[in-house]
């Protein structure tokens, strides 16, 4: 198998992608700690994989508040400042010929009042996360539980930050609803023990996720609005979905609900078995008709492979995209790939 599915052009719904190669989101830290403002290092960053024909970069997780805050370094996309300072990211992009999503990411409990402005770290439920805050390494602190008020400020938030991202020059956004953060945290039934609407069985905990995105999609339309999901908690990496079956259908239809037409599923391994000879973006396929990107330490023969199959339309690629700012050039001749080097391409913007 070739890599040339990954070369095609492609139209998703309102955008024609140069390629199916997407650059999946991934934290860099590198906007200034205090305002939240990215700069002429980060607008290079991405134009280079721009230039190269990326099809759709997703960006790193980008803060719709202070408060969704989960290290140092964390872009946002709530104030006025910030929004100015992404329009030259995008403008460099699409100038270009590339297409950029933001991807809006709230940690919930996962973070530190140190982080935060002194607000202390808010979930679905008061339940302490173990482990240590990523580059802090300081202990999680206790979270406070949410009122009805503070879901209802946190929808609000993400709905301001979807409309920021347009007004920013964002072709979209991409809710990021895995890994443990505080959308998932109201998925889960380890980080969500609340007995209102809210709570419950696995389809009342979607609840949470289900008006968020409808907020998004409403603000910004569906067609603009990806969804990240997945089994894996990045602070509880033993987690397994009991019945994995139904908990993909669960998910699905939350998203056929809201009328949303691309998906991410999210694992560390695209290859991994979810359950029954399947893995996780199989099952997906099993009973979504719409666009999914595969992503899960993938390589492009493989990806191809996926995308020949018609298991996934998009293929995301983290590390390789680090070390290869020519990626798709690379793949498209043949060349070889540059390893990934954690001491240069996560230190360094390359």
């Amino acid at each position: 198998m070739d890599t040339n599915r990954l070369l095609e052009q492609v139209k998703i719904g309102r955008w024609t992608l140069r390629s199916r190669v997407v650059m999946a989101p991934m934290t860099r830290s590198f906007a200034n700690d205090e305002t939240g403002e990215v700069g002429p290092d980060v607008v290079d960053y991405y134009r280079k994989r721009a230039a190269d024909g990326i099809g759709l970069i997703i960006t790193e997780g980008i803060n719709p508040s202070k408060r969704g805050k989960g290290t140092w370094g964390v872009p946002g996309i709530y104030t006025s400042n910030q929004i100015e300072a992404w329009k030259k990211v995008t403008e460099a992009v699409h100038e270009e010929g590339g297409t950029i999503v933001a991807q809006l990411w709230h940690v919930g409990r996962l973070t530190h009042s140190e982080l935060t402005g002194g607000l202390p770290p808010q979930a679905p439920s008061p339940v302490l996360a173990d482990g240590l805050v990523h580059r802090l390494r300081k202990p999680y602190e206790m979270p406070v539980e949410m009122t009805f008020d503070d879901i209802r400020d946190v929808i609000d938030e993400y709905r301001i930050a979807a409309r920021n991202a347009l007004l920013a020059g964002f072709d979209g956004v991409e809710i990021h609803a895995a890994h443990g953060y505080l959308i998932d945290q109201f998925n889960s039934d380890i980080t969500n023990s609340r007995t209102d609407r809210y709570g419950g069985n696995l389809s009342e905990r979607l609840t949470f996720m289900k008006e968020l995105l409808h907020a998004v999609a409403e603000e910004i339309g569906a067609d603009r609005t990806i969804v990240r999901f997945s089994e894996r908690k990045d602070d509880s990496p033993a987690f397994r979905w009991d019945n994995p079956e139904e908990a993909v259908k669960a998910f699905l239809r939350v998203f056929e609900d809201i009328g949303l037409s691309i998906i991410h599923p999210s694992t560390p391994n695209y290859t991994e078995i979810l359950a029954d000879g399947l893995t996780f973006h199989q099952w997906v396929r099993k009973y979504w008709d719409g666009i999914m990107i595969g992503v899960g330490n993938l390589e492009p023969h493989l990806a191809a492979k996926a995308i020949a199959e018609g298991t996934i339309d998009l293929a995301a690629f983290g590390r390789p995209l680090l070390a290869n700012p020519d990626f798709v050039e690379r793949i498209s001749t043949n060349t070889r790939l540059e390893s990934y080097d954690p001491s240069l391409h996560l230190k360094y913007l390359i």
